[in-house]
């Protein structure tokens, strides 16, 4: 028999060990699971995360999507670390996501088919002005009328699912497409294309942004009067109240930078590998970013790591359907086996096991 102990302070061990255990029970639970379906989990686990690295067959074209999927992980997953840490909760990321892109392929529709150098430009503005205002609604109602920003956040996710729909049916539908659903390519009308920026690399301006985002975050919270606000605030909300924090001001500012990010997100993937607003743009990043950030212990540097790691699930799973028959549903459960074991081995961060043995367990 054992019982947990709470530790004094958290064991700096297990604050850099968890992710580590977490990775290595993920793949030892996926390939029972993938073992289950009848399927060699060695052959799994090894198409996931080695072959799109180093078989000389995928990597080609595995190593460029790795930052094609990192960039908008890591990005959103930077804005959600800086209110996870204040215990503010955003959980909608991906309708912020999804409004982002809609505002910004607006934008860029607008002016088709001028070619401006200004055009680009306005787009991402007008990505992180609509993440921002879809992130605005659960802030706001929290901050005037204490509703729960966890609900109103993620419910809003459907809302900008019906408006992504309607868009891509409605007013955005390319009006030489035949009357299927869709807007105009964005990544084929060059003033409003987020093209690679190395050819070869999968670098665009959306990696170049996440890569931004890291830094800013780091320097905010490591040297930042705000960011000292925004960990007290998580840590010890009495304290920060007497030393000052207003804690509505930080609601409305940690769901005002989330949500752009998370709008930036969307406009960099629908002006490039997207290519165009449809019905089923939304590619779960939101959701995903959530993982990443706990994966990455809420700190930008682990969040830059994570986003890579989960970025190679991505690829490795897809190549693992194509390649082993793996039904889609088993990679996403793997992938949110990352989140399970994670969320149970931190525990260790702030318990320790005693063991009990004979009459004593008695």
């Amino acid at each position: 028999m054992f019982t947990l102990e709470k530790r004094p302070n958290p064991s700096r061990f297990w604050t850099v060990a968890t992710p580590v255990l977490a990775v290595v029970l993920t793949m030892i639970a996926g390939g029972i699971m993938f073992a289950m379906l009848g399927k060699d989990p060695v052959a799994a686990i090894r198409t996931i995360f080695w072959d799109p690295l180093f078989d000389p067959q995928f990597a080609s074209y595995s190593r460029p999507q790795l930052l094609v999927k990192a960039g908008p992980l890591i990005l959103i997953a930077i804005g959600l670390s800086l209110g996870f840490r204040a215990g503010i909760w955003n959980i909608g990321a991906e309708g912020q996501y999804i409004m982002g892109a809609i505002f910004g392929a607006a934008v860029g529709l607008a002016f088709y088919p001028d070619e401006h150098w200004f055009i680009l430009p306005l787009m991402v503005l007008a990505g992180a002005f609509g993440g921002w205002l879809w992130a605005m609604i659960p802030a706001i109602l929290r901050t005037r009328f204490r509703t729960n920003e966890i609900l109103v956040s993620l419910l809003l996710v459907y809302v900008a699912q019906s408006i992504l729909s309607s868009m891509a049916l409605g007013a955005l539908r390319n009006p030489e497409g035949g009357g299927f659903p869709g807007s105009r390519n964005l990544s084929q009308y060059p003033a409003a294309a987020n093209l690679e920026l190395v050819a070869g690399t999968g670098m665009h301006w959306g990696v170049v942004a996440a890569f931004m985002a890291v830094i800013a975050a780091y320097v905010l919270l490591q040297r930042h009067i705000l960011g000292f606000h925004i960990r007290l605030a998580g840590q010890a909300p009495r304290a920060a109240r007497f030393a000052g924090v207003n804690p509505d001001r930080l609601v409305l500012l940690c769901f005002g930078v989330s949500g752009a990010l998370a709008g930036l997100a969307g406009l960099f993937e629908v002006a490039g590998p997207a290519g165009q607003i449809s019905i089923d743009f939304a590619s779960g990043y939101g959701f995903t970013a959530i993982i990443v950030a706990f994966l990455g212990r809420l700190n930008p540097i682990g969040i830059l790591l994570a986003g890579l790691l989960m970025a190679l699930t991505y690829i490795g799973g897809e190549l693992a359907q194509f390649m082993l028959g793996l039904p889609s549903a088993a990679i996403q459960a793997f992938q949110g086996m990352l989140l399970f074991f994670l969320l149970a081995v931190d525990l260790l961060t702030n318990y320790r096991i005693r063991w009990a043995f004979g009459r004593a367990a008695g």
